[in-house]
């Protein structure tokens, strides 16, 4: 790993991103309902739920910001313990500096995962700047990091792996699991 990309997680104390193209692969599924009326769902990678859940119990918070609306992302977010859960925002900025007003930390202590080009904004404002796999061109030469996974498919999971080993918490975690580190 990158000594820089390291020194920038060790110091994350905040992991925000975006849903669709990252916590998803970003396909909607419509699907008719009982009462025939179409419900969107979208389908959640479980290792990046576990891990998640790992950000919770090492008190690093975890949230989202995302432009479309759906219960199955408050659903996800909620199993997954999220602080914050942020949907129907195109226009991130204000959502990130409510945010920091709330978690008292500055904005070099969170890093962010996006795919698309709303993303952006919220990158160039943040300590780590995380691009999917499956990202727009555009975003990726912006990030400081690349996952090798793309969006639904463990990115997320890629990205908390990274910050646990810069901030120490990888061996903990294999312990609890009985692995040898």
């Amino acid at each position: 790993m990158n000594s820089d990309i390291t020194a920038l997680a060790s110091r994350v104390r905040l992991l925000l991103m975006d849903v669709d193209g990252v916590m998803t692969d970003g396909k909607l599924y419509n699907v008719p309902g009982p009462d025939g009326k179409m419900a969107e769902t979208k389908a959640f990678d479980s290792q990046d739920g576990i891990a998640l859940q790992w950000m919770h119990w090492k008190g690093i918070k975890t949230g989202l910001i995302s432009g479309r609306v759906s219960p199955a992302t408050v659903e996800r977010a909620t199993q997954t313990k999220f602080s914050y859960i942020y949907q129907g925002h195109i226009e991130k900025i204000p959502i990130l500096q409510e945010i920091l007003a709330d978690a008292k930390i500055e904005s070099s202590q969170v890093a962010y995962i996006g795919d698309d080009l709303t993303d952006v904004v919220v990158m160039r404002r943040v300590g780590l700047a995380i691009a999917t796999a499956n990202a727009r061109p555009e975003v990726k030469k912006l990030a400081h990091y690349v996952t090798r996974q793309p969006g639904g498919q463990g990115a997320v999971r890629e990205v908390i792996e990274l910050i646990l080993k810069a901030q120490g918490y990888w061996t903990e975690i294999l312990q609890k699991y009985e692995i040898e580190a």
